[in-house]
């Protein structure tokens, strides 16, 4: 067992320390929001996040919550580094927190430890961290630092860290390198040591080649919609291949979240800012930039405009399974329907409290799916939950004024749409029951 601190508290600082924690460790998570340290005193997680309650909760001997970094960091053995690097508006990564902690560690550390980066940081940030903690120590002790970037998704992110794909540990002397091991022994997961900056490009790497495959699927699926084929079914086909496989292949209206829109973004800046051009990833992002608007621009074979046409929006998160709007496509498009003059009314089962903090009153928000599909003109699909793809597809035409499902998520199979009499429209399959429609 060993004494653990853990900076910062979102998805990856908390995800980080509880799993640490079921793995026997001592663990004490560090934040600035004293609100947020109560509530997880507590056994409350302050992010929706699904087995993450319970887990804090079987493991609260072992998990400590405090503001006080001084004490957290002065005796630690390790110490992680996971705060938030978001995106600057030129694309960049702001890591105004992270060097922020690293600071304190310098102020605060008392013994020998190691500093382990789990942000999500741009190649050559954990060098710059270590100059900057060797220049501002305040005791004579030595201080390693490690790359360890995460890969959880969101939504998966607790079974993502206690069932790694892979561990990847970044160093450049061994001795950090053993440290981790022991830290991470008994996560049965592979173990990937290499050098800082090899780790710190296996993150980006990683996420932007996912962002690439999204982008590509999407752009096949535009192109089956033009030539009437099938996207599901070149999908399917595709998947066998070994090489490609058939994770990310799902099309749609575009990637979200906190890392693949940033982590493309930053990705570029540091090419550009180093005068070389990565064009696949600049792709990536435009692709997955007009790729958000694809429904909107779908409604204009239907109505000339939305103006006094009530609209439902069945989901407003990124994605299923977590409350995050960041880079939703929802965040696009339904200001785009406010200014065009509908009337929204939205359901989400986690997250229409977040966007009521941005919406408070623009909108109508549903406590089913049921009552917002009530006389609505025309369906947006902007989120897979499961209570969607679950949800009868003969209610559309007996709820709707008129049953104009626009899907970007291909939630359902068209030959269960084609025995109803809805107009259902997704994301690279033929358009089902069209009909003539005078414009409105």
């Amino acid at each position: 067992m060993m004494k653990i601190s853990v900076a910062g508290t979102g998805y990856v600082g908390l995800v980080t320390g509880v799993c640490l924690a079921e793995h026997g460790h001592s663990v004490t998570c560090v934040d600035i929001d004293e609100k947020k340290i109560a509530i997880m005193k507590a056994g409350i997680s302050p992010i929706y996040e699904p087995g993450l309650d319970e887990l804090m909760i079987k493991n609260m001997a072992r998990l400590h919550f405090t503001t006080d970094y001084e004490a957290a960091y002065k005796d630690a053995d390790v110490i992680f580094i996971g705060v938030g690097t978001p995106e600057k508006q030129d694309g960049s990564a702001n890591l105004s927190y992270v060097y922020g902690v690293a600071e304190q560690i310098a102020a605060s550390v008392e013994k020998d430890c190691v500093v382990v980066v789990k942000s999500t940081v741009p190649i050559g940030t954990n060098d710059k961290i270590e100059a900057l903690i060797q220049a501002k120590l305040k005791h004579n002790v030595k201080v390693y630092v490690a790359s360890n970037p995460e890969f959880l998704s969101q939504g998966t992110a607790v079974k993502d860290t206690l069932h790694a794909s892979r561990i990847v540990i970044g160093v450049e002397e061994a001795h950090a390198g053993e440290v981790l091991r022991e830290v991470y022994k008994d996560f049965g997961a592979p173990i990937v040591v290499t050098n800082r900056k090899s780790a710190e490009m296996i993150k980006y790497a990683s996420n932007d080649f996912l962002a690439l495959k999204i982008s590509f699927i999407n752009e096949i699926a535009n192109l089956c919609e033009i030539i009437g084929a099938d996207i599901e079914d070149v999908a399917h086909g595709m998947g066998y291949d070994a090489r490609i496989g058939n994770r990310f292949l799902n099309a749609g209206i575009g990637y979200g979240g906190s890392c693949f829109p940033k982590d493309t973004k930053a990705l570029h800046w540091l090419a550009s800012f180093h005068d070389y051009e990565l064009k696949t990833v600049k792709a990536a992002i435009d692709v997955n930039e007009n790729q958000k608007l694809k429904l909107v621009k779908k409604s204009r074979k239907y109505f000339e405009s939305l103006k006094g046409l009530n609209v439902a929006v069945l989901g407003l998160t990124f994605k299923p399974g977590t409350d995050d709007l960041r880079e939703a496509p929802t965040l696009v498009n339904i200001p785009l329907m406010l200014e065009d003059g509908a009337n929204v009314k939205a359901w989400d089962p986690v997250g229409a409290d977040n966007f009521k903090k941005l919406y408070p009153d623009e909108i109508t928000y549903c406590n089913s799916i049921e009552e917002t599909l009530q006389d609505a003109d025309v369906c947006f699909i902007f989120t897979e939950w499961d209570e969607v793809k679950n949800f009868d597809v003969t209610s559309y035409s007996k709820l709707m004024k008129t049953p104009i499902v626009l899907d970007g998520r291909n939630c359902y199979k068209l030959e269960c749409v084609k025995k109803t009499s809805i107009i259902y429209d997704s994301v690279g399959r033929e358009t089902v029951n069209t009909l003539e429609f005078a414009l409105v």
